[in-house]
């Protein structure tokens, strides 16, 4: 039996956070524990309540209920009253305007944290040339910030999270305000330091590929809610509900209703999927992705759809299509040639590679779609 004292401490913790402005819920029974040398991504649209959590974890604000953790140290907990400010939780932190003083050189903005703890001039120096070493500025520390790229500034604010070293780094969509191909080449370089520099981080953002490439595990937020919890590759293959899938975009989800052995789109007669295994019941929504759509024809057996619009992609075209016998239900799938909009296509559907949602959802019995 394991010895609950040789149990790794977490980096950060939240035990049933939440917080309320009046009747207002902003967030409610948040619960996370975040491992050491790990990031965790805080994903989803703006009002979902994830930089609220972020700064609940910052001590920026405090909590209606719940408790808040840091290296195993409760750090706000709304039970029995403690709250330790920001400067004594040990931590850093990389704003979406990276907050750099234009007076101060790119030294003098990284020593600072030093300064306000009172380290003398000659370990201030050294250690700000060490975390701009680390972040590949130490050649910049005399310059202005405004001499600097926006990346460049991006890694000084970096620098300054990092030259105390703090046990928690927290990142507040700190690519958001780079256009889009330095943001996209940020995003692997960030990656790459964060790993490099065994940093443990909370990395909030509304961007998908932030999310996915960053992070060790992503909460994708809904409702001042942690929707689903899970690792980049589980969350893709294994999304909770219908709405973390749509948020995703990982393809189109369908309504469907059992109906004489078969599968129904809606109250249409064309079947989805045919399961002869057990008559079962109810309804369900299923999700289908983007490899299980192919194009076969206008057969009897094929799903008949009429094309949106065709997107080219570099490696082939990405199709949009709406189901004939579901107006506004949307599939998407790869196509190598240019599909012309308003053209009537048939749809075959992978039936290996739905995923399947709610009530009806029906394990892994042998099932078989119609297909040309």
């Amino acid at each position: 039996m394991t010895n609950p004292i040789d149990l790794p401490v977490s980096a950060v913790s939240a035990r049933g956070l939440a917080l309320h402005y009046g009747e207002t819920v902003i967030l409610r029974s948040i619960d996370l524990s975040l491992a050491r040398g790990r990031t965790l991504a805080l994903l989803g649209p703006s009002g979902c309540g994830k930089t609220t959590l972020l700064r609940l974890v910052a001590g920026l604000l405090q909590p209606t209920k719940g408790a808040v953790s840091i290296a195993g140290q409760v750090v706000a907990d709304a039970g029995t009253g403690v709250f330790a400010p920001p400067e004594r939780r040990n931590l850093g932190m990389v704003f979406q305007d990276y907050a750099l003083w234009p007076h101060l050189t790119v030294g003098g903005n990284v020593s600072f944290p030093l300064e306000m703890r009172g380290i003398g001039r000659a370990e201030r120096n050294e250690r700000t040339m060490r975390a701009l070493r680390r972040v590949g500025l130490e050649a910049y520390a005399d310059r202005r910030p405004s001499d600097l790229s926006g990346g460049q500034q991006q890694r000084v604010a970096i620098a300054r999270a990092i030259v105390a070293e703090p046990q928690l780094i927290l990142f507040d969509e700190p690519l958001s305000n780079l256009d889009r191909e330095l943001r996209e080449n940020m995003v692997g370089e960030l990656a790459g330091l964060i790993a490099e520099l065994d940093l443990t981080a909370i990395y909030v953002t509304h961007d998908h590929a932030e999310a996915l490439t960053l992070a060790d595990e992503v909460a994708v937020m809904r409702g001042g809610e942690i929707a689903q919890l899970a690792s980049p590759d589980d969350l893709i293959a294994r999304p909770s509900t219908p709405e973390v899938a749509d948020f995703l975009r990982l393809g189109g989800t369908v309504n469907v209703v059992w109906r004489d052995g078969h599968w129904f789109v809606g109250d249409s007669a064309h079947a989805l999927v045919s399961d002869a295994t057990q008559p079962l019941q109810g309804e369900a929504q299923v999700l289908v992705p983007l490899d299980a759509v192919s194009v076969c024809g206008t057969s009897a057996d094929a799903l008949p759809a009429k094309v949106l619009r065709s997107q080219f992609r570099g490696d082939g075209h990405l199709a949009t299509v709406m189901l004939a016998c579901a107006p506004g239900v949307e599939l998407q799938l790869p196509s190598a040639a240019r599909l012309r909009p308003g053209e009537q296509i048939g749809l075959s559907i992978d039936p290996d590679r739905i995923r399947w949602f709610g009530q009806g959802s029906h394990g892994t019995p042998e099932k078989k779609v119609a297909t040309c």
